[in-house]
């Protein structure tokens, strides 16, 4: 065969292919290392959130099931969990003690009620102002915070549930001294003041702008009855009472929520579940499982809606109450029960 010969091949018969070149082989390769480390990198993720769920379940002191039997059993619809801040001023912390005193026993300071439904992108908070007028089951008319005082965590279950229709399937308490531990451990939280603002009762005192507010400075705000600011040269009151301390209490849950949940906290979240846990009084039906699943939902709603019940101000017997106010409390009721928009 000579230089200029080549091979011919049968009209019906095609040449055989080329064999794969090397940058091909490199190629795939590559994508499939690639897909290795991102499977990997997702399970060592998913481990790293079980373990800080671990951790945050591990933490919490619970309350046996016996001791709250007003509590509803959970289904597969939505989940409610009552959120409670006591008032308590067992172990202050210096920097606040100094502004709330030494009183004995406890009151529920914040009272929620948080609305999962699993599986979808829908969270609402529905706060309960403490003075809010209710039937205290074996205690007659009082406002509904006394319920704790009078028969501790479950009474205020059973108060809650026969005040607003609501099932009730689980119960977390937080104390405001470890509620300012919390906020410590997530970084503090963001507030903008359009104006100084003080309460010279709780402790607050801050300048207009945005400011970074660390756990004592957060519990003063969010307990602030008596809030004013510094409009003109002169203090003027704005949004105290029951009403606007509400508004606040969401203002920084709702923040709270977003930095327990954000994806850039996972490096930390065993650490913040720790903090969170030792912070935290729950049943002790709340398990694991539980703790995964609110956290996933969480993490999936992002952004939570919130309303606080229509309430106005009442005087009966020299006593100042909140009345809910008929049928705008009962609307907000409905919404909040079926997951429809609360405004």
């Amino acid at each position: 065969m000579t230089g200029q010969d080549t091979l011919q091949y049968p009209a019906t018969q095609a040449p055989p292919p080329a064999p794969p070149t090397r940058p091909a082989r490199r190629k795939r390769r590559w994508g499939r290392r690639l897909l290795l480390v991102l499977l990997l990198a997702v399970i060592g993720a998913v481990g790293w959130a079980a373990f800080a769920a671990w951790r945050l379940d591990d933490s919490i002191t619970r309350i046996p099931a016996a001791e709250l039997p007003s509590l509803d059993p959970v289904t597969s619809g939505p989940v409610n969990y009552l959120l409670v801040g006591s008032d308590s001023r067992a172990n202050l912390e210096p920097e606040l003690g100094g502004f709330f005193g030494d009183f004995a026993g406890q009151r529920a300071d914040v009272i929620m009620v948080l609305h999962v439904l699993p599986g979808s992108s829908k969270t609402q908070l529905l706060s309960l102002p403490r003075d809010l007028k209710v039937d205290i089951p074996g205690q007659g008319t009082n406002r509904i915070n006394a319920a704790y005082a009078f028969g501790g965590p479950d009474l205020l279950v059973n108060t809650v549930k026969r005040a607003t229709g609501l099932p009730i399937h689980h119960y977390v308490e937080v104390g405001f001294s470890q509620f300012a531990d919390v906020v410590d451990g997530l970084g503090g939280v963001e507030v903008t003041f359009p104006f100084d603002a003080r309460d010279n009762k709780s402790g607050l005192s801050v300048t207009a702008g945005t400011t970074q507010l660390s756990g004592p400075q957060a519990v003063a705000f969010v307990r602030s009855r008596q809030y004013e600011e510094l409009q003109g040269g002169a203090w003027v009151g704005v949004d105290q009472g029951d009403i606007g301390r509400t508004a606040r209490q969401q203002q920084v849950l709702g923040q709270l929520i977003d930095k327990a949940t954000s994806p850039a906290r996972l490096l930390d979240a065993p650490f913040v579940a720790q903090d969170l846990g030792d912070a935290l009084v729950a049943d002790d039906r709340l398990g694991f499982t539980d703790i995964v699943k609110l956290g996933f939902d969480l993490l999936r709603a992002r952004n939570i809606e919130a309303a606080t019940l229509p309430v106005r101000g009442s005087t009966e017997g020299g006593v100042a109450y909140l009345v809910a106010i008929d049928p705008d409390a009962g609307r907000v009721i409905q919404a909040f029960q079926s997951g429809a928009p609360l405004q």
